[in-house]
């Protein structure tokens, strides 16, 4: 992976700009809205797809590939900025020649910060629940008749989309730490959904990931909303100075307090506010998502919409993709998708799950993400999914920006189950997907986990549904 350099002097006007990697959740967003401020786009992809053709559709000068020569816009004129990720390696073709030609090459916060420009920032930064807190944010202004520009790490449903311009003076976006970009921004509030040490790959120590949490927070111009639950939060809050800060959560003292929760296809809870209560819901189902919801409402209620107008505007959030997302059904069992990565974010994704199965069961994929987080914590996600799925299914480690580890493969999860029935390693998908079809009868879910491209073996898992599956 390439380490952004945050340094680098965003330029004052930009009439044509070049993603490497467009076709991704993010980076598509964020072109769409370089193409809806009038800037010229064009990007490279390492395959099509349908997020391309959308493009395509709109204007933008897509190819399929990495090569030098697509950074030539329209033939002779050159880009004046080039966006990328973290992900992207070091010897990119199109990095190496942006780079040689003294293209400004920016990371995608700046490309970010570029559409914010003096605008009302709300940003969200967490270890889990960005992507659905952010999609709260979005729905609620959006039914308060705020049409805020957004983007988000998913597609935002009853929007269609991960992204948006927005005509008010609100810009609220998904904020990532794992690079410390998320302190580019110029944010009026800053919203931190929990705090779960990771990323050390950057940071170094856990005390310098706390910092930079406290860093976003105290750079905030108009408040800070935080979680008065999560441990971390609670940790990253001893350091945090800011005169106006908002918690929520369920304990005693938070400033928006959540009373009881009641779990179904969509968790409600009840919330007190300065002495007054209101009902809310997240619209999606799970604990942590009733949890995600007080988050958003506190963030109104931090930009001075009233706690009643705020709570009535969030019911109308349905989820965001790739968040227990349903693709189909098959003699009566369900198959869902989630983005969780994480043990404590795969503890959420399937406690939610179970809270709407009733007496089905929980067949779960795992596709581990990173050769480094599948070797500290193979031992954390056994516990998680033999705590709380009736089977895993193991694939392989999807490497995402990282080289193999040697010895280092999905069986290291597999190998750390107390009981070798409850779990197959089984890195062929085509078995994977028969295997979970097999043991799964009417009633049960079949959900995939991982924010890698596991998703992709869905269609796969549908058709050994149909067949009735392999034993």
């Amino acid at each position: 992976m390439i380490e952004p350099d945050l340094t680098q002097p965003i330029p004052e006007s930009i009439e044509r700009v070049h993603f490497i990697g467009i076709g991704g959740s993010g980076m598509s967003g964020i072109a769409h809205m370089m193409l809806d401020a009038g800037i010229a786009v064009s990007g490279s992809d390492r395959s099509g797809s349908a997020t391309v053709d959308r493009l395509r559709e709109r204007g933008a000068s897509v190819a399929i590939g990495h090569a030098a020569a697509n950074l030539a816009f329209e033939g002779e004129h050159r880009a004046d900025a080039v966006v990328v990720t973290s992900a992207l390696w070091p010897d990119n073709p199109e990095l190496l020649a942006a780079r040689e030609a003294g293209i400004p090459v920016l990371h995608r916060s700046q490309a970010l910060h570029v559409l914010a420009r003096g605008k009302r920032v709300v940003a969200v930064a967490g270890a889990h629940g960005k992507t659905t807190t952010t999609g709260m944010l979005v729905v609620g202004l959006h039914g308060l008749g705020i049409e805020a520009g957004f983007v988000n790490g998913g597609i935002i449903a009853g929007l269609g989309v991960s992204s948006g311009h927005g005509d008010s003076d609100v810009f609220v976006l998904e904020a990532d730490e794992s690079d410390g970009s998320f302190l580019l921004y110029d944010v009026a509030v800053a919203l931190i959904t929990n705090v779960d040490t990771d990323h050390l790959d950057h940071y170094g120590t856990p005390e310098a990931f706390d910092a930079a949490f406290a860093e976003f927070a105290n750079r905030a111009s108009e408040a800070v909303v935080i979680s008065i639950d999560d441990p971390g939060a609670r940790r990253v809050r001893e350091s945090i100075t800011h005169e106006r800060v908002v918690t929520f959560g369920e304990a005693e003292g938070a400033d928006v307090r959540i009373v009881d929760v009641r779990l179904g296809e969509s968790a409600e809870c009840t919330v007190e506010v300065a002495g007054a209560r209101f009902e809310l819901s997240a619209g999606v189902p799970g604990r942590h998502n009733a949890v995600n919801a007080a988050g958003a409402l506190a963030t109104l209620v931090a930009l001075g919409i009233a706690p009643a107008d705020a709570a009535r505007a969030l019911a109308a959030f349905r989820g965001t993709g790739r968040r227990f997302e349903l693709h189909g059904e098959r003699r009566g069992v369900r198959v869902f998708d989630d983005y969780a990565h994480h043990p404590a974010e795969v503890d959420a994704a399937l406690t939610a799950a179970r809270s709407v199965i009733g007496d089905g069961r929980i067949i779960a994929i795992h596709q581990p993400h990173l050769y480094t987080r599948t070797r500290d914590m193979a031992a954390d996600f056994a516990a998680v999914y033999e705590r709380v799925a009736d089977h895993t299914v193991v694939l392989d480690v999807y490497g995402a920006r990282e080289d193999p580890i040697p010895g280092v493969t999905g069986a290291l999860v597999a190998e750390r189950f107390a009981d070798p029935a409850d779990v197959d390693y089984l890195p062929d998908w085509q078995r994977a997907a028969e295997r979970a079809a097999a043991l799964a009868r009417e009633g049960d879910i079949i959900v995939t986990l991982s924010c890698g491209d596991v998703y992709r073996i869905i269609p796969q898992v549908l058709s050994a549904l149909e067949e009735g599956g392999e034993a």
